[in-house]
């Protein structure tokens, strides 16, 4: 069967992370998503390395399968008339520059929604569109910032806290950019209108920082940085064997018993100090050293399989050399091959989301700059003579 997402189109004029990572959701599950990029430049992702293969940044092959490229010069009144052309046949516009900058193409919402009262026109930003804040630049690393996610990220010991390693609030970011645009698309089977949809990194920081705000809520005081520990269950954490780290997650007393059986520590099992959830929370620092000193004896191998046995909920943590062998992942189909005429072979992480009866598809290798531009502009009525003349002006 077709995907879900077939007969969607994407107008993606987005770069870097947030906005690029939202389309190749959409065009994975059947969207066509035409990049459209700065004539010798492109998207800024392009450039960033090392490492790169093929010349392409690697970051960018990772987060642009499944599209089609188009080089556009919307400063200029031909590229803003190509551009004006796709909109009227697009159902989506999705954008990350900074607010006010769509505005002075006189592409904005207002004038976008004049042209196609369907498009449903997705912006991403630091900030949001509305605030005291909304002309500030945003990246990642503010956001997780001023969010106060690195406040109560990393160890203790360490202020002020450290980065997530991957680019969270990027990526989260561009699941609800998702998100907004499905939804704004159900509204449009109803209304026959489109709609904007506002998604900022901070807003979306924000939301995850249920757990830390409910804490000091409730007790007035700054959550602690706990390392791998959670802060409302014990023991829920990350112990070092005798040559790797694996992770526990034992907050139900039933899981806590069958621990302190495979660990040889029965003692423990009704110890007031620990015998309920609570308890061992209050007492997590002495729980997790006594706990560390027995992990170590053994090899992460041999506690994982006893664990694992006894129904204890634990895990390695692995390095990611190790996901690429993960058999749960192979059958999964969490790593995909697809050819690039420039990179070669690239092994692409896979489709998350699993539909049994309209199954996305990873359907063609990141494109290279302006790759689709000829094809986009002969199916808008260009002739090749007139593709030829714009890109001697520039246009494209």
């Amino acid at each position: 069967m077709a995907p879900p997402l077939q007969g969607i189109r994407v107008l993606d004029l987005s770069q870097v992370v947030a906005g690029p990572f939202c389309s190749m959701l959409l065009a994975d599950m059947g969207a066509e998503v035409i990049k459209v990029e700065r004539p010798g430049i492109g998207d800024n992702l392009r450039r960033w390395g090392p490492p790169f293969l093929g010349g392409e940044g690697v970051y960018f092959l990772y987060l642009n399968r499944n599209k089609k490229s188009i080089t556009l010069n919307l400063k200029c009144e031909e590229g803003k008339r190509i551009f004006i052309e796709l909109l009227k046949r697009s159902d989506v516009l999705l954008e990350n520059f900074r607010p006010g900058t769509m505005e002075r193409l006189g592409l904005g919402y207002e004038e976008v929604s004049r042209i196609n009262p369907r498009i449903i026109y997705c912006r991403i930003s630091g900030y949001g569109q509305t605030g005291p804040y909304r002309d500030r630049g945003g990246y990642d690393i503010l956001a997780q910032g001023e969010s106060g996610l690195i406040s109560v990220t990393g160890e203790e010991d360490r202020p002020p806290g450290v980065k997530v390693g991957v680019a969270i609030v990027d990526m989260g970011t561009g699941l609800y950019a998702v998100i907004g645009i499905l939804l704004a698309l159900m509204a449009r089977e109803k209304t026959g209108r489109g709609q904007l949809v506002d998604v900022s990194l901070l807003d979306s920081a924000v939301s995850w920082m249920v757990q830390p705000l409910g804490y000091y809520l409730a007790t007035g005081q700054l959550p602690r940085r706990l390392g791998t520990a959670h802060p409302v269950a014990a023991p829920y954490q990350a112990f070092k064997t005798r040559d790797i780290y694996i992770t526990i997650g034992c907050a139900a007393d039933r899981n806590w018993r069958a621990l302190c059986h495979v660990l040889g520590l029965e003692e423990l099992a009704d110890d007031p100090r620990f015998s309920t959830n609570p308890k061992r929370v209050e007492n997590r620092e002495e729980l997790a050293r006594i706990l560390g000193e027995v992990f170590k004896r053994e090899s992460g191998e041999v506690w994982l399989r006893r664990l694992q046995e006894a129904g204890v909920p634990c895990a390695p943590v692995n390095t990611v050399d190790r996901l690429l062998e993960h058999p749960q992942l192979r059958e999964r189909e969490m790593f995909v091959d697809v050819y690039h005429s420039k990179a070669g072979r690239l092994r692409l992480t896979g489709i998350p989301i699993k539909l049994s009866e309209t199954p996305g598809s990873i359907r063609s290798p990141p494109p290279l700059l302006g790759e689709h531009t000829e094809e986009i502009l002969s199916w808008l009525g260009y002739t090749p003579e007139e593709i030829r003349g714009l890109r001697e002006r520039g246009v494209i």
